[in-house]
């Protein structure tokens, strides 16, 4: 049996404002082609389908159209769990009516039962716990608790589900298990919001059973083994890069082959790059110079400005430069002199706001601002008066 784990795919995800939806309709026409030339068996998604729990209606399509595409073209089965970005019971509303079409969905898990597929294939068979991402209060904490004695019964619930998981399996079978979750030894980046790292609530490889054949893993954007168990773990990390310094990691799905005896065949699968994320870091001059490249035709650019002082409008010059290069800059993020120590202003000697404004930019940045400075100053304060 032949099986791609993937994870994290963050539809309707948003860089700086500026829609994906291009991105990841390119990386799903990649997967539904990766699944056909792979003769793939099952397909896994562990977790945080969509970027926010209310996607928008063309995420929402993209997904849809995505899954029937797959029980159109495609002899594959999919698995797919809730993660923390997902609504479980928006995602899991239609389970019924997609298992028709080979696509098993597991947005809560209220009973172990509820989390075991099994999935027969002409050559073999397979069961998976599709444990879906599972907060604190949906494995009943109890209130009055510390935090360390919550955080260590969380993991305890958990490595109990997948026990009991285990426990439903048909014996005999290849057992994989997915989780959306922070294990101890995971590699963590910026993107990954709200995770719990070091602490008692991290899963130990140990928590998981012993005789699983595979542990297919979401939560973590780079994709990487965790080492120390008896059978493969893997993050596959989510397809597109979510911040520009994700732009290094090499984004990848795992093909599995399962043996009905033996060890699991694991393969990567590099995804293409859909639309390259770049940094440049300089001067306004040195910025300047950078922008003259050819190179920069369909790019997303972040632009690390080091000024000595503020100036008027010098974004706008900078977006200007890449654009006419094809290039389009989401951000600036200005490097300033680091501040001196302020003094104290008495109160009794601030009448007016342009007073203030001038005494703050002359103790920041060791001059006054100049008539430019001063007069963008005066057009914002009376849109604020008025």
């Amino acid at each position: 049996m032949r099986i791609l784990h993937t994870s994290d795919w963050h539809i309707g995800h948003r860089l700086y404002e500026q829609a994906r939806i291009e991105e990841h309709r390119q990386f799903l026409n990649w997967l539904l082609t990766t699944l056909q030339e792979n003769a793939v068996d099952v397909l896994l998604v562990a977790g945080d389908i969509f970027d926010t729990a209310l996607p928008s209606s063309e995420a929402t399509d993209l997904y849809y159209r995505f899954l029937f595409q797959l029980y159109d073209k495609t002899h594959a089965h999919a698995v797919i769990t809730a993660g923390n970005h997902d609504s479980a019971m928006h995602l899991a509303a239609p389970q019924e009516f997609l298992r028709m079409g080979r696509i098993h969905v597991v947005g809560l898990a209220s009973q172990p039962a509820e989390c075991v597929v099994t999935l027969p294939s002409e050559n073999s068979s397979v069961a998976i716990a599709a444990v879906p991402y599972l907060s604190e209060s949906e494995l009943s904490h109890i209130s009055f608790e510390t935090e360390p004695e919550r955080s260590e019964r969380y993991r305890e619930r958990l490595k109990e589900l997948y026990r009991r998981c285990v426990e439903y399996m048909p014996p005999g079978l290849p057992k994989i298990l997915m989780g959306h979750l922070f294990v101890r030894g995971g590699q963590v980046g910026d993107s990954e919001r709200n995770i719990q790292i070091g602490g008692a609530t991290a899963m130990q490889i140990s928590d998981f059973p012993h005789d699983a054949t595979y542990v297919a893993l979401g939560h973590l954007h780079r994709p990487h083994a965790i080492s120390g168990a008896s059978c493969p773990v893997q993050y596959a990390g989510s397809p597109l890069p979510l911040r520009f310094n994700e732009a290094s990691y090499r984004k990848k799905v795992y093909l599995l082959d399962i043996p009905t005896s033996g060890e699991v065949g694991v393969q990567e699968i590099e995804i293409p790059i859909f639309k390259e994320l770049c940094t440049v870091s300089g001067s306004f001059d040195e910025v300047g110079q950078m922008a003259m490249s050819p190179e920069w035709d369909g790019k997303y650019i972040q632009v690390q400005l080091k000024l000595n002082r503020p100036e008027v409008g010098i974004s706008d010059k900078i977006r200007e430069m890449f654009h006419q290069r094809g290039g389009e800059v989401l951000s600036i993020e200005l490097e300033l002199p680091v501040q001196t120590e302020r003094q104290e202003i008495p109160i009794e000697e601030m009448r007016q706001p342009t007073e203030i404004f001038e005494q703050f930019y002359k103790e920041k940045f060791n001059e006054p601002a100049d008539e430019l400075m001063m007069n963008t100053f005066d057009e914002l304060l009376q849109l604020v008066e008025e």
